[in-house]
């Protein structure tokens, strides 16, 4: 069962992240699952008019670390320490929707795989596997801090 609610992730977000400027809608949120989308506006797009690199690859990283959250709770120092993605097809100028899947969640390492796709279609535009760091408890850089 999620340790964090959706409505807990975005408040977290919005504390520790001000920054975070990316409008995410969580449409599913299960143990070791995650549904985001993401609406795409002109400022998402590349010439050509789909959706750049860049821009998938922050959302991908997005859906990663929100399931993390989810999974471990609130622990701001969780980073990302690898991730690997592959461009499928150009994305339409629509919104996009991050599934994310935890494949294995230890105490020190998460991997999961997050596949991207164009809103109304089920063919996939990119799909990365991500890899995140969680900080050890004892160092006093994890739960005990972040909230």
């Amino acid at each position: 069962m999620p340790k964090m609610t959706g409505d807990e992730i975005k408040d977290f977000i919005a504390k520790f992240f001000p920054q975070a400027r990316m409008p995410v809608a969580i449409e599913e949120l299960r143990d070791d699952f995650l549904r985001i989308r993401i609406p795409v506006t002109d400022r998402y797009l590349r010439p050509g008019g789909t959706v750049s690199g860049p821009v998938l690859m922050t959302i991908a990283d997005t859906a990663m670390y929100w399931l993390v959250l989810a999974m471990i709770g609130p622990v701001a120092l969780a980073l990302t320490t690898n991730l690997n993605i592959d461009f499928l097809r150009a994305p339409q100028p629509t919104d996009v929707i991050a599934e994310a899947e935890m494949l294995k969640l230890g105490k020190r390492l998460a991997v999961g795989r997050v596949t991207m796709f164009s809103h109304g279609s089920d063919a996939p535009v990119a799909h990365a596997t991500v890899t995140y760091s969680i900080p050890p408890e004892s160092k006093g850089i994890g739960k005990t801090n972040a909230v």
